[in-house]
């Protein structure tokens, strides 16, 4: 089985994806992709000013995680500005928020991010561990969520 994907927590997403060297040479311009946690890791660190193990603390992710991130968004952006490259901001493994997640068949138990839920009411996702399509929030989730309840609104397991 491959391994789940560890998701990184971010605050801010941008209000553009694309920052270019300039505007009358759009082609043929050579471009660097940001992650969006690359971008968050820069913003929590070098805007805010955060020590690392606050910044790692927020992302959720350990210390020396959080520095391979920086470090990556850190060469990509001296990159961009010293040799007239593209930065494209997208992708990444990264949430708005982490839920545990349970499967009602075989009890399993994993984190989920927030832009998945959407699926999990809808009835289009499934366990990775047995394929039911019967899910709830899982144990250490408490009914909170994201910034209001949790996804289930108090409904009963099914």
């Amino acid at each position: 089985m491959a391994r789940p994907i560890k998701w990184r927590k971010i605050e801010h997403t941008p209000s553009v994806a694309f920052f270019v060297p300039s505007p009358n040479e759009l082609s043929d311009v050579p471009e660097n992709t940001i992650k969006l946690e690359e971008l968050e890791a820069v913003r929590l660190k070098d805007l805010e000013g955060l020590e690392q193990s606050e910044c790692a603390e927020k992302m959720q992710v350990s210390r020396p995680t959080f520095q391979r991130i920086l470090l990556s968004a850190r060469e990509k952006i001296a990159d961009s500005l010293v040799n007239g490259k593209t930065i494209h901001i997208e992708g990444g493994n990264s949430t708005k928020n982490i839920c545990p997640v349970m499967c009602l068949d075989c009890k399993n138990e994993w984190l989920e991010s927030y832009e998945n839920i959407e699926s999990i009411r809808g009835g289009e996702y499934v366990c990775p561990f047995c394929s039911s399509k019967r899910m709830t929030c899982g144990n250490s989730c408490r009914g909170k969520y994201g910034r209001g309840n949790c996804w289930r609104r108090g409904r009963p397991e099914k």
